[in-house]
């Protein structure tokens, strides 16, 4: 029987964050039970068989770098069998008109075991030439922006990531920039809409329609939100491909599966088909917690995976909340981060018109084509997705992977993965999403084949196409089926995630603390919220092992 155990610390949820601070709990020498409600570990860091026999897909999480975390370290997970693969040409964008734009890595990685970096010289040439080719305003502006990230952004935006948010009044390492006037940060741009920004930083069609489409992908955000200074040094590195690509041999399963092994050979016991109901409850502590086939676990510290609303409002629910404060946990807003995510399985890769006119550009771990319009996609693109389910025009960012990674496909067959914006899973019912799905399939496929005229439906064995409805599904945490766990809008990033009272991993129980994406420092593979969370249960219990 799961039940009926005792740990020092009890992880309720084995997903992503779960996973890492399990191995960081274990490390500073308690021992850790880790509860898991689905049949497979890492939540949205999983993949699995498909689209056909002998593919390998990624189901949710696709692009990641969890390289660059800490833990890929602190663990030693390539020894757990993590490898990454880092292409030098990492980033294209290809319009309808036959223009196209591709990014080579500003800082390119020169040690695959370690995943050091070096900036490369030849490498920026190359990518100033393709701006240059529509624009020599924007290519001065792409050194411009680039000298700035190198000497300042760079280094601020990983201590960003990676500490814990601060106390309101008190500067973060962001905010540092806005004091420097050499640091390129102006304080106007915490506070521009995404369509503001593409407009005020460049001057092409190519650059603003790039931008915008990125902020889509890095935040969620569209035109008229505003992201913050966090959107805003996250989605210029994307666009401007200042960083480079990484792809996880085997899939994102890979990373789950390293750290399992990891904190496993720390003592971590992980228990999948094991949801928990309740967290037990005397006076202003936690006992530990009732699993939901019956049983309870005991523990005096109980980290959740899950979200502050899963967290309080679920598992807490014999807790009395100031209304002021249940208010704001209900008024959190998710309507942004939602995804199509498709995977395609091919008898060959798609082969791009667009290569005749820009030798190289197709075969990108990071590609995204589409209509050359910034004017529909500030106007137009999320009125008509959200109305529609999707726009009239479709910007797919896809990722041949199997190019780097054969492993995911037979011998000569090879794998695309697929990502589009999506609108919130409740502004349709379940059969209008299947119709969605259907004609979202139908329209990108048909765009596809405009520019790269090999992807017919003989090139295609199979597809799977997932929507928000899906996701939301699968993974409850991922409220209206988004992947960001909350809106990465400016009034839900840094302090005041996902609302100000509750942003620093605490919560009203003394013993129990929240490491999801639904905190600082947000979304995505790779992100710091359980590693930040780590150190507050660290400096609060002055536990060994804290991090640095």
């Amino acid at each position: 029987m799961v039940g009926d155990r005792q740990y020092d610390a009890v992880v309720v949820g084995g997903g992503h964050h779960g996973s890492i601070v399990a191995c960081y709990l274990a490390r500073a020498g308690l021992s850790v039970g880790v509860f898991e409600r689905r049949g497979q570990l890492g939540g949205g860091a999983t993949s699995g068989s498909g689209p056909a026999p002998g593919f390998r897909m990624d189901r949710f999480a696709h692009w990641t770098r969890f390289c660059s975390h800490p833990a890929y370290r602190d663990f030693n997970l390539r020894a757990e069998g993590l490898h990454y693969v880092f292409p030098d040409e990492c980033q294209g964008f290809l319009f309808d008109d036959g223009t196209s734009f591709l990014g080579h890595s500003a800082f390119k990685v020169v040690d695959p075991v370690t995943g050091r970096q070096e900036y490369a010289a030849e490498n920026v040439n190359r990518t100033h030439e393709q701006i240059r080719r529509f624009s020599e305003c924007d290519a001065d502006t792409y050194l411009a922006l680039l000298d700035k990230y190198t000497r300042h952004w760079k280094s601020a935006f990983e201590r960003y990531r990676y500490t814990p948010p601060s106390a309101f009044g008190a500067r973060d390492p962001l905010e540092y920039l806005l004091e420097r006037p050499d640091s390129g940060l102006e304080p106007v741009y915490q506070w521009m809409t995404v369509r503001q920004l593409a407009y005020d930083l460049f001057e092409s069609p190519e650059l603003r329609t790039a931008f915008m489409r990125g902020a889509a992908i890095t935040t969620g955000c569209f035109a008229d939100d505003v992201m913050g200074l966090q959107g805003v040094i996250n989605t210029l590195p994307f666009v401007l491909a200042f960083e480079p690509t990484a792809i996880a041999t085997g899939g994102t399963q890979s990373i789950t599966d390293a750290l399992v092994s990891a904190g496993r050979k720390l003592g971590v016991e992980c228990f999948s088909e094991s949801e928990v109901d309740e967290i037990l409850i005397s006076g202003d502590r936690a006992t530990g917690v009732r699993l939901a086939g019956g049983g309870a676990v005991s523990a005096n510290l109980v980290v959740s995976g899950l979200g502050l609303p899963q967290t309080l409002l679920r598992l807490m629910r014999s807790v009395s909340l100031h209304p002021r404060l249940a208010r704001r946990l209900h008024n959190i807003h998710y309507d942004r981060g939602q995804l199509f995510v498709a995977n395609i399985a091919l008898h060959e890769p798609p082969r791009y018109v667009a290569a005749e006119r820009n030798a190289g550009i197709g075969p990108q771990p990071r590609l995204i084509w589409g209509p050359k319009d910034p004017d529909y996609f500030a106007s137009y693109y999320q009125p008509q997705m959200f109305l529609r389910g999707h726009g009239e025009h479709v910007y797919p960012f896809t990722s041949v992977d199997t190019l780097w990674d054969p492993s995911r496909a037979p011998a000569g067959k090879h794998m695309v993965t697929v990502n589009d914006v999506a609108p919130p899973r409740r502004l349709f019912g379940a059969e209008r999403w299947a119709d969605i799905k259907a004609s979202y399939m139908r329209t990108m496929l048909a765009r596809w084949r405009e520019c790269a005229p090999n992807m017919t439906p003989d090139n295609i064995i199979a597809h799977h196409l997932i929507g928000p409805d899906d996701v939301e599904q699968a993974l409850p945490d991922m409220v209206e089926g988004g992947y960001s766990q909350g809106s990465l809008l400016a009034s839900q990033v840094g302090r005041f995630r996902p609302i100000p009272e509750l942003s620093g991993y605490r919560t009203p129980l003394k013993n129990v603390y929240t490491c999801s994406s639904n905190l600082h420092s947000g979304p995505g593979i790779g992100r710091g919220s359980s590693y930040n969370c780590f150190k507050v249960i660290a400096g609060d219990l002055n536990l060994r092992g804290a991090t640095g």
